[in-house]
């Protein structure tokens, strides 16, 4: 019973603490940026961002994938794409793909 307990507590924090792939992810806040890539093309003029929205970490709605990115910017070459990630105790996230290119 103790080990099943025990399983069962490092298994929720795990889940807890997990930051589904953002490098920088706070237990209660987050305001973060960081880089995704950079191309060897050269910087551009454009900017497009994308953005999706996590409610209460249950569901997400939006698209912030650097398509929808480009396509908002009306870019066809990237030069470099960031995220920036805002977070409250993971009841309200927001996910940012900002795209740099021509």
């Amino acid at each position: 019973m103790k080990k099943a307990f025990v399983s069962a507590a490092l298994a929720v924090s795990a889940l807890l603490l997990s930051s589904c792939g953002a490098p920088l992810v706070g237990l209660a806040y987050t305001d973060s940026a960081f880089p995704v890539a950079v191309t060897s093309a050269a910087s551009g003029s454009k900017v497009g961002k994308a953005t999706s929205t996590t409610y209460l970490s249950l569901w997400t709605e939006g698209d912030a994938s650097i398509d929808a990115a480009k396509k908002n910017g009306g870019i066809t070459t990237v030069s470099s794409v960031d995220v920036k990630v805002d977070s409250i105790l993971g009841l309200y996230t927001t996910y940012t793909t900002t795209v740099r290119g021509n």
